[in-house]
Order: structure tokens, then C-alpha cells, then sequence
């Protein structure tokens, strides 16, 4: 029978299409036909088989390869749908004249994102004592046993009422709240708590009030959700409310941690809280409490939460068990105003839906079987000890150069210059004694920032925290050697420095504080 012409020439096929089965590029232990399938993937991105050429006969590339036919087939009805080859009836299989880009992995650029601190004084690190964990376990083990149909369809945005409850019963004895379980939302954290709020109560573009120095972190988060924050500066009293007037007076929240203020540690005295109170009442404003480790108090009784204060009025509570248990169960919650209940469970709808639900029970069970209170007993001994180690350590170390005043509460403490102080002495400190933890002048924004750090002492085996501590004020002491050095075509003095008759006193150091001009 006479072959009849046609218009176009027969595709030239390659007697054989030289494959890597075993690169990088093929994942190890997958199936044949995935790794027939990244090998061609890799062949066609990488111009061994180029745009239009007929790829080998099925038959063909398995004796070739040594796979089964049907594996060969599978992959090619992969590329197919992928868009890396077409298929003509009767012809064969064929590279895509055009093919998706997908860069060769030798040129990927490397993504560098910075991993939190976990070193020698970061903070955010925590202990959990050995018999909670146990029981925690058990809990958790229990609660999967009896799994049930909450975790087959969506839930309450605020999160289960079970545990709910037994937060509200923590806060009215820990913090002297009195709130319902439907006041409080559970979150991932007070990072997450805060981005559901400020979404649900405020508009792009509105100013709300931080302190200065503040939480970073906080800031961030205020940034990305287009407001405008408002520095406001810190005393030995806490956040000044007269500043914030004249700075923003119809400014529409306020974000505080009125405890244990971050980081200085300063607690905001009552005519402050009431006075922050009267302006929100004023303006029409609602204050965020950030009541970030509250439960690690360490001398004298807790003190009286804001929201306690306030009834939830105007203030809207934050708490979360990322420091009283740990930070890898991801669960924060807050306390909110009964008007604000239904704008901000809609927020979190429309964000994530609703939290997660396998640990909920478990965690109730801590609270409402007493194992957490008593965890807390325990680990508070563990970071008071870990406490008086670090702020001894510097102290003598530094041979007084540092102040470092003994917080009453927290997981981190100050270390702080003299005020006169060059900031970049502590930069190089730190940088050279190679420790976590962040530089005070981190937290500021407007305000002149003070020279030290601000480190953390929870989670930390004793012995490094000694080594680090005593790196750092050997650092500190070399750091400031150099700084006091006439430079060269001087006169041969050295800069003149305050008398150093002493540490100075929180009070003495934070007065040295005042807004930039």
C-alpha cells in the first residue's frame, strides 16, 4: 500500500532520552512512576528534551529505564496534564511547544527567613515541670480515646466553652476578673488576639497608643494592620496619660501592659489606671491589656488587672498559656466587653474560623484539675533561683558597670549603662559575647533609648546562664574599655564620663528618658 504525503515531516525520535533516576531532583523512596515522572520533569526544564520533540515510545522507555509500561504510561498522562508534554493520536507523545517555568534547582535562590532566638538569654523560652507534662500526656491521651464529633465539623469562633469556662475561672481568682465564658475567645496567641481585635474595632488609618519603649512584636502587628501607632512614653508610674492627650487625644485604643511593663518592668500605678480609664471613657476608646506573664509574680500578692479595674467596660483582656505551659500548644485567649463579643467572633470567622479543638480539652483539664495551678508553684521557684543567678552574675561580672535591678515579676529582667553611655557599646557586647536576648534600644521609638539589654531567664539550665552572663559582662567590659579610648589626633583625654558612684536607680535611669526633637 503507497504511503500518502503529508505536510509535515516525521517528528525525529531519539533512540534513546538520557534520564537521572537517582539526583537531587528525584525524591528518594518515592514510587517508579513518580521518579520517572522528576526525572523527565527534569529533562524537559533542564533542555535534554527540547520544546516538540517526540519523547521515546512508552514499550521503549521502559526497557530502557527497567520500569513496568504501565509506570512509563502513568507518567506521561502526568506530564501531559501538567503541561509539560501533548499527546497526538497516532503519534506519540511530544514535548509541550511551550513548557511551565520551573527554575533548575542549582539556581533556586536560597529563602533566608530569620528563626526565632532559642540561645543563651532569648526570651520566650520556658520550663515545664516534669510531673505537669505527665499529666498533660495523660489528659491528652484520654481526650483523643474519647474522640468526638466536635472535631469532625466547624466550631464557635470564640472557641470551646468548655475551656472557656475554666479560663474564667482562673482569671476571677488569679486576676480578680469577673467575666461569662461567652466574653472570652480563644486565639493562637496574644500576637493573634491582637490582629483579631484591632481588625474588629478599630479602621486603617485610626492611632492607637504604644508604649515607648514597647513590645516590638506588638508594633508590628499594629503596622500591618494600616494604623498609625502612637509612641507614648514610659515613667516609673508606666505609660504617661497626659503625653498620649496631647500626642493623639481621639486616638481609638490603647496598647498596654500595665503589670509588668515591656520591658522596663515597671507596674502602672493605680491614679495612672484610672486616669488611662477616664480618657477612654472620654474619647470613646478601648485600652488592649497585654497581660503577658502576670501569673510570675514573685514577692507580694498579684496585682489587680486593668479589665478587673474597669468590669470589662472599656478594656479588653489578653492572656495566653504560651509562657505558664508552653509555647508550642498555641493557645492564647482574650476577654472581651459584652458589645465587643459579636464584631470580634465575626473578625475571627473571617479569618481562620474558629481554633483549633484537639488540645482544648486537655488543657481545661489542667486548669480544672489543679495540675496547672501546681505546675505554676513549682516552675515560679525554678525562674526565681534562675532570676537572682542572672542579675548576681551580671552585677559582679560587670564590676557595677551594669545596673541590673531584681524584677518582682516576669521572665526577663534589664541590665542596664549608665545613661551617658555610648548605645553602640552595648551592640558590640552583645555581638561579641555571641548571646540572645535583645538590646534595650530595641524597644524604643521616639524616645532617646537607654543603653543595655534586655534578657530572658526562663527555660535556661543555670550553668548557661552563668557562662553567658559572665560572657556578656566581660564583653560589656572590654565594649566600654574601647569607647573611653582617645581617638586618634585627640588630645590624649578620654571622653569624659557621669561619676560612677553607683548603678543608677530604675527611677534615676528612666528620668534620663525624653522624646526626640
Amino acid at each position: 500500500m503507497r504511503k500518502i504525503p503529508t505536510n509535515s515531516p516525521p517528528a525525529r525520535r531519539k533512540p534513546e532520552l538520557a534520564l537521572d533516576l537517582s539526583g537531587p531532583h528525584v525524591m528518594p523512596g518515592a514510587s517508579s512512576q513518580h521518579r520517572l515522572y522528576q526525572a523527565l520533569c527534569h529533562a524537559i526544564t533542564g533542555g535534554i528534551a527540547r520544546p516538540g520533540e517526540a519523547l521515546p515510545p512508552s514499550r521503549t522507555l521502559a526497557k530502557q529505564t527497567g520500569f513496568r509500561r504501565n509506570a512509563v504510561t502513568s507518567a506521561y498522562e502526568r506530564l501531559i496534564a501538567d503541561g509539560f508534554a501533548v499527546a497526538t493520536v497516532g503519534s506519540g507523545t511530544f514535548v509541550a511547544a511551550r513548557i511551565p517555568t520551573r527554575a533548575d534547582d542549582a539556581r533556586k535562590a536560597k529563602i533566608a527567613i530569620e528563626p526565632p532566638q532559642q540561645g543563651p538569654l532569648a526570651l520566650g523560652c520556658t520550663h515545664i515541670d516534669a510531673r505537669a507534662l505527665q499529666r498533660f500526656r495523660a489528659f491528652v491521651g484520654r481526650r483523643m480515646r474519647a474522640f468526638g464529633n466536635e472535631h469532625l465539623h466547624y466550631g464557635d469562633p470564640r472557641g470551646s466553652r468548655e475551656l472557656r469556662a475554666a479560663i474564667t475561672d482562673h482569671l476571677l481568682s488569679a486576676r480578680g476578673l469577673r467575666c461569662d465564658p461567652d466574653q472570652i475567645m480563644l486565639t493562637s496567641g496574644t500576637q493573634h488576639a491582637l490582629r483579631v481585635v484591632l481588625g474588629a474595632i478599630l479602621k486603617p488609618g485610626n492611632q492607637i497608643w504604644c508604649e515607648d519603649p514597647g513590645y516590638p512584636a506588638a508594633r508590628k502587628a499594629i503596622e500591618h494592620c494600616s494604623l498609625r501607632p502612637v509612641a507614648v512614653p514610659v515613667d516609673t508610674s508606666g505609660l504617661i496619660v497626659t503625653k498620649g492627650r496631647s500626642l493623639a487625644p481621639s486616638a481609638g485604643a490603647a496598647y498596654v501592659t500595665p503589670s509588668h511593663q515591656f520591658p522596663l518592668g515597671v507596674q502602672m500605678s493605680m491614679p495612672r489606671r484610672l486616669e488611662l480609664l477616664d480618657w477612654a471613657r472620654e474619647a470613646g476608646a478601648f485600652v488592649i491589656e497585654d497581660d503577658y506573664d502576670s501569673e510570675f509574680r514573685y514577692d507580694g500578692a498579684p496585682l489587680l488587672s486593668l479589665a478587673g479595674i474597669d468590669h470589662l467596660s472599656r478594656v479588653i483582656y489578653m492572656g495566653t498559656f504560651a509562657k505558664t505551659l508552653f509555647p508550642g500548644l498555641r493557645i492564647g485567649y482574650c476577654a472581651l466587653p459584652e458589645r465587643l463579643v459579636g464584631p470580634v467572633a465575626a473578625a475571627r470567622a473571617a479569618l481562620d474560623r474558629f481554633p483549633g479543638t484537639l488540645l482544648e480539652g486537655a488543657v481545661a483539664d489542667m486548669l480544672n484539675s489543679g495540675a496547672f495551678a501546681a505546675n505554676l508553684r513549682r516552675v515560679r521557684g525554678i525562674y526565681r533561683e534562675a532570676r537572682d543567678v542572672l542579675a548576681s552574675t551580671l552585677s559582679t561580672a560587670s564590676k557595677g558597670e551594669l545596673s541590673v535591678p531584681v524584677p518582682s515579676q516576669g521572665l526577663h529582667l534589664v541590665a542596664r549603662f549608665d545613661p551617658s553611655t555610648d548605645p553602640q557599646v552595648a551592640a558590640t557586647a552583645k555581638a561579641d559575647a555571641d548571646v540572645a536576648g535583645w538590646l534595650l534600644a530595641e524597644t524604643y521609638f521616639r524616645a532617646r533609648p537607654l543603653p543595655g539589654f534586655v534578657l530572658g531567664f526562663a527555660g535556661h539550665p543555670l550553668p548557661q546562664l552563668i557562662a553567658s552572663a559572665e560572657r556578656l559582662a566581660k564583653a560589656s567590659l572590654a565594649a566600654l574599655q574601647a569607647n573611653r579610648k582617645p581617638s586618634k589626633g585627640g588630645t590624649g583625654k578620654a571622653k569624659p564620663q557621669k561619676a560612677a558612684s553607683g548603678p543608677p536607680s530604675p527611677a534615676a535611669a528612666l528620668s534620663e528618658s525624653h522624646p526626640r526633637h
